[in-house]
């Protein structure tokens, strides 16, 4: 999954409207309200941090795991306190530590397409809880795949130093349940004009609720609760960010 190598230097800018206070918040709220008495957080799939920064200075202890060197690099220099970004695969981690929480956000369980890898990522996730800890996601939800269709996004960025356009087109794997989604990152210097383009292609796997059920049935969890991400509505065919809550049992 060395999908972010190239534009994780980018990464922050690409993403710079996003919401991570609400987003954070979200999460925190959703734990408390499944899991008394929180210390600390695993995080998989941390980026360059932004999540765990929030969850830091409500006073938890986040540990990040990310495949991406470049992401782990620069979430260290921004010398977050009690937070410890770790160059992972989310798959076949060993810590050694147990959490009371672990969260993975922006569709990170999506990009597991294999079923051996999503068994073996769950295992991991069971092991590395405390009792009763709870396992919080997002995935790209099927119905609204299929309903909305992915369609062409073009994005477009800056800062003082670069000029960014995004093109993301989308192609649908029907047997495998997986969208392949293929960017063109163009990237000008704004001081010299010169242009640089990166391409590349991330698999996404969309999930129905019972197929999660199946999975966390399978690897010693009970699925307690599923919402639309940050809105908290059912789920839909206009839904296409679905929430999950497991707990170890």
């Amino acid at each position: 999954m060395s999908n972010f190598k190239l534009y994780s230097q980018y990464y922050d800018l690409l993403y710079k409207d996003k919401d991570y206070n609400v987003e954070a918040d979200y999460v925190l709220t959703l734990s408390k309200k499944y899991k008394k008495n929180i210390n600390n957080f695993l995080e998989l799939g941390c980026g360059t941090g932004n999540h765990a920064a929030i969850l830091c200075k409500q006073g938890y202890e986040v540990v990040g795991l990310e495949r991406s060197p470049e992401m782990v690099e620069i979430a260290k220099q921004k010398s977050i306190t009690n937070f410890n970004p770790q160059v992972a695969d989310i798959t076949s981690f060993q810590l050694d530590k147990k959490f009371d929480v672990a969260i993975s956000l922006f569709h990170v369980i999506s990009y597991l397409t294999d079923n051996n890898d999503l068994i073996s990522c769950f295992k991991n996730v069971h092991t590395h809880l405390n009792s009763d800890g709870i396992f919080i996601f997002d995935i790209w939800y099927t119905p609204a795949v299929y309903f909305q269709q992915p369609e062409t996004r073009i994005k477009r960025l800056a800062n003082t130093e670069i000029e960014i356009i995004r093109l993301a087109q989308s192609h649908i794997h029907h047997q495998t349940n997986v969208v392949d989604v293929n960017y063109e990152v163009m990237i000008k210097d704004k001081k010299s004009n010169i242009s640089t383009s990166i391409f590349e292609k991330h698999p996404m796997r969309h999930f129905s609720i019972p197929e999660i059920e199946l999975l966390a049935t399978h690897t010693g969890f009970e699925l307690v609760h599923t919402e639309e991400f940050l809105t908290a509505n059912e789920p839909s065919e206009n839904t296409w960010g679905v929430c999950f809550v497991l707990q170890k049992i």
